[in-house]
This record gives structure tokens, C-alpha cells and sequence, in this order.
């Protein structure tokens, strides 16, 4: 099942002077369960199209789908809640509220929704991203490891359509990075989650199912395509 899809995505931005394509028509389907790497040089448009699929930006031209429903059919209004409800966000540089601890952070967007809390499936994250002694301590207290494994639980917690990560390796040291990744990778096979993470590390790509390399705006390689062409011939 196709969770999202992009169909003739660009984004341009214009001024009196210049014109650029950040995007310049883009076709995308990632299916429930994948896990993708979107790789490229810096200005290829790596984050400019995560921003897009994660309804944070809206596009000049195209469109995007998650679980089949149309981001640009809906107002901002909709659209902030339905990203809240359907799109998990994962940063470089954590975003964990300074003044909340570990539980207060992770649960924040469902406390946010008026959502009931699974109980259940928030202890066993817990157990998998080895932070559950942490639960009760300010964020400032931990080691950026420990940070961004909190802002993958709670990235995780709403059982969204899609997990979007965006360098979410870049404030980490080569160990701890390498360490996050493979308990985030074991946490979406166990749970069965979609994940979109964009990176320059080739350690981090190498983890993913498929790979997609980005250039000039648009995608110039696709390791699934290949992989299709390659068992064709």
C-alpha cells in the first residue's frame, strides 16, 4: 500500500533577480513499511522536499498524498492538524521543550490532540530506545543520544502515516549516531513504520531499503528502479 506519493512536485522560489528551482518535478510513491533514504549534495533539495511531503511548505506546482488524501486540498488549519495526527517529525537538533522532561516531551503531541495515550506501546519503545530510566529528567540532563532518542519516541508515538527525519544524525557524534539509527530502524520494523530520513552520511543510507539520490532539484538515482532493472535483465 502506497502511504505517499508526490506527482509533478515543484517549488520555485522567485525574485526580481533570480528564479530558482528548488524542486522541479518530482515522482515519488513510498510504500507503508519502507524505509527510505533520500541522499544528495547540499542544495540538491533534500529538505525542500521532505518539507513538502511533511505539509510544513506548500508547493509552486504538483501535489502530495498521504494515505491517499490530498495535502493541498485543505486549509492551514486542516492541514497543521492533520500533520499533528499523521506525521511524525524527527530533527537534527532534537526540538525537546527545555522545561519538560523526557514523558512530558514524548507525549506533548498527543496530550496536544486530545488523543488517548497507549501506555502499552510507549513502554515497549521505551525498552527498545533504552530510555525509560530517563522518563523524569529534563532534557538538558541528557546526552544528545539520549535527546534525539526521546525525539524519536515522540516522533513514533502517534503511530502516524510516516516518519520524516532530517539529518537527524548531523549533532551526533560517528558512535552515537550510528546508534540511534539502528534503534530508530529497529523501531520502525517492529512497529511496521514508515520512514523518510534525508542524509549526507553514506552509513546512514547504506541502513535504508531504498535509496534515492537527489540533484538539481530532481531525482537522479533510485535504488529500487535500479534494483527492478537489474532483476529484469
Amino acid at each position: 500500500m502506497k502511504i505517499v506519493k508526490a506527482v509533478g512536485l515543484k517549488k520555485y522560489f522567485v525574485t526580481e533577480d533570480y528564479e530558482v528551482h528548488a524542486l522541479d518535478g518530482i515522482d515519488l510513491s513510498v510504500e507503508e513499511g519502507e524505509f527510505l533514504a533520500v541522499v544528495g549534495t547540499s542544495g540538491s533539495g533534500k529538505t525542500t522536499l521532505l518539507n513538502l511531503l511533511g505539509a510544513l511548505d506548500e508547493p509552486t506546482e504538483g501535489g502530495v498524498w498521504i494515505r491517499n488524501i490530498s495535502l493541498k486540498d485543505m486549509t492551514a488549519e486542516e492541514r497543521t492538524v492533520f500533520r499533528r495526527r499523521n506525521i511524525g517529525f524527527i530533527f537534527q537538533q532534537y526540538n525537546l521543550v527545555p522545561m519538560l522532561d523526557v514523558y512530558e516531551n514524548i507525549t506533548l503531541p498527543i496530550r496536544l490532540d486530545g488523543g488517548k495515550l497507549d501506555e502499552a506501546f510507549l513502554e515497549e519503545m521505551l525498552k527498545i530506545l533504552k530510555i525509560k530510566e530517563k522518563l523524569h529528567q529534563m532534557p538538558e540532563t541528557l546526552s544528545g543520544g539520549q535527546q534525539q532518542r526521546a525525539a524519536i519516541a515522540r516522533a513514533l508515538l502517534a503511530k502516524p502515516a510516516v516518519i520524516l527525519a532530517d539529518e537527524p544524525t548531523g549533532s551526533l557524534d560517528s558512535e552515537a549516531g550510528m546508534e540511534v539509527m539502528g534503534l530508530l530502524r529497529t523501531c520502525a520494523a517492529r512497529f511496521h513504520q514508515t520512514v523518510i530520513v534525508v542524509t549526507h552520511q553514506e552509513e546512514v543510507a547504506q541502513m535504508a531499503d531504498r535509496i534515492i539520490c537527489m540533484s538539481d532539484g530532481r531525482l537522479a538515482a533510485d535504488s529500487d528502479e535500479e534494483k527492478r532493472w537489474e532483476e529484469r535483465f
